[in-house]
C-alpha cells in the first residue's frame, strides 16, 4: 500500500468513476491508475468500487471506508505540504514572543518597531506573564521566543542567549532627600520605606542579595510586577523605588526623578529562551538579531545545537 495508490482512489471518485479522466487530471495512463487500484485492493482484501466489465459502477460499503480515510490522508498530505512552503518562506509567518510586562513596555517596543518594518508580512504577538509561565509557553509551544531576566537561564529545555545588561536606579518625588545623598549607599536606602519588584521579577534577587551582604534588612512596603505600577506609588509618596534604569523616562515621569544605583547592585541580564533544537524561521533569527546585534544566525544555530551554549555579552 502506498499513498499514490490512495490518492488514485480518490481521483477516480472525484471524476465520476470515469479512469480515463482521472489518469488524464493524474498526468499518467489509465491502465496504469487500474493497476495501482487492484493492487491496493488485492492487498485488502476488499474490492473499493463496483465493477461491471471494465467499467466502475458504483463504490462497495467497504470501498466507502477507504474512500473516507483515503481523503482524511489527502488532506493531511496537503497540510503537510502547506507547511513545508510556509517554513520555506523566511519572510512572511507568525512570530510569537512570551514576555514580562518590564520587557514588553520598556525593551521591545523599538525592536518591534523596526521588526515590523523590515518584516510586514509577519503577524507578531506578544504574551506577557510571569518568567516561570513564559519559560513554560516556550517549553510547551505556545510560543518561540522568551524574554525575561528571571528564570530563562535556569529552565531545563531552554536554550539561553543574553542579551543585554542592565542595572537599577532609584525612583523619588522630587524633593525626597534621598535624592541628595552623596555617595549613595544602601544603608541611606534603607532608611526609607521602599517600593519595588516582587521576588521572582526583573532581578530582584540581586536586590536581596544586596543589601544581605550588608547585614541590612530594607522595608519593603510594596511589590509589583512592574515598573508602571512602582512609578505610580513612589509618585504618591508611598515610598522610594528601584526599578531597572531602562524603566525611567524624565519626559514622561516628571512627578518624580531618579538618581544612579549602578554601584550598589550586581548587573542584570535580560535573556532569550528558545527551545532546545527548535526549528527557528528567518525572521525569527532577524527578531534576535534587532534584539541583540552579537546574536548572530551562526552564534543562535550554535547554541541551539550545542543545547543551551551561553555565547556571552
Amino acid at each position: 500500500m502506498n499513498l499514490q495508490q490512495l490518492r488514485y482512489v480518490v481521483e477516480v471518485v472525484r471524476a465520476g468513476l470515469n479512469v480515463s479522466e482521472a489518469a488524464e487530471a493524474l498526468f499518467t495512463s489509465q491502465p496504469g491508475v487500474s493497476k495501482q487500484i487492484r493492487q491496493l485492493e488485492e492487498e485488502l482484501g476488499v474490492e473499493i468500487f463496483v465493477r461491471h466489465g471494465k467499467r466502475l459502477v458504483g463504490i462497495t460499503d467497504p470501498g466507502r471506508q477507504v474512500l473516507a480515510i483515503a481523503e482524511r490522508m489527502q488532506g493531511e498530505i496537503d497540510s503537510l505540504k502547506k507547511v513545508g512552503a510556509e517554513f520555506r518562506n523566511e519572510s512572511e509567518g507568525m512570530l510569537s514572543i512570551a514576555c514580562t510586562h518590564n520587557q514588553a513596555r520598556y525593551a521591545l517596543p523599538r525592536v518591534i518597531q523596526q521588526f515590523v518594518q523590515k518584516y510586514p508580512k509577519v503577524r507578531l504577538s506578544l504574551h506577557q506573564g510571569s518568567p516561570r509561565q513564559i519559560c513554560q509557553w516556550v517549553l510547551d509551544g505556545d510560543a518561540d521566543l522568551a524574554v525575561a531576566t528571571e528564570n530563562v537561564a535556569e529552565t531545563e529545555g531552554l536554550v539561553s542567549l543574553p542579551c543585554y545588561q542592565w542595572n537599577r536606579c532609584i525612583i523619588a518625588t522630587p524633593r525626597h532627600p534621598i535624592l541628595k545623598a552623596s555617595p549613595l549607599t544602601l544603608e541611606e536606602i534603607a532608611k526609607y520605606p521602599i517600593v519595588t519588584y516582587d521576588t521572582f521579577f526583573a532581578g530582584r534577587s540581586q536586590v536581596n542579595k544586596a543589601f544581605l551582604a550588608r547585614g541590612l534588612k530594607p522595608n519593603v512596603v510594596l511589590a509589583a510586577m512592574d515598573a508602571d505600577v512602582i512609578k505610580t506609588y513612589v509618585a504618591m509618596d508611598l515610598g522610594i523605588g528601584i526599578v531597572a534604569s531602562i524603566a525611567y523616562d524624565p519626559k514622561v515621569d516628571t512627578q518624580i526623578a531618579k538618581i544612579d544605583a549602578a554601584h550598589l547592585f550586581e548587573s542584570a541580564v535580560t535573556r532569550i529562551g528558545i527551545r532546545h533544537k527548535a526549528y527557528l524561521r528567518g525572521y525569527a533569527y532577524g527578531f534576535i538579531e534587532l534584539m541583540a546585534h552579537h546574536l548572530t544566525r551562526r552564534v543562535v544555530d550554535a547554541a541551539l545545537v550545542g543545547g543551551g551554549t551561553d555565547p556571552g555579552l
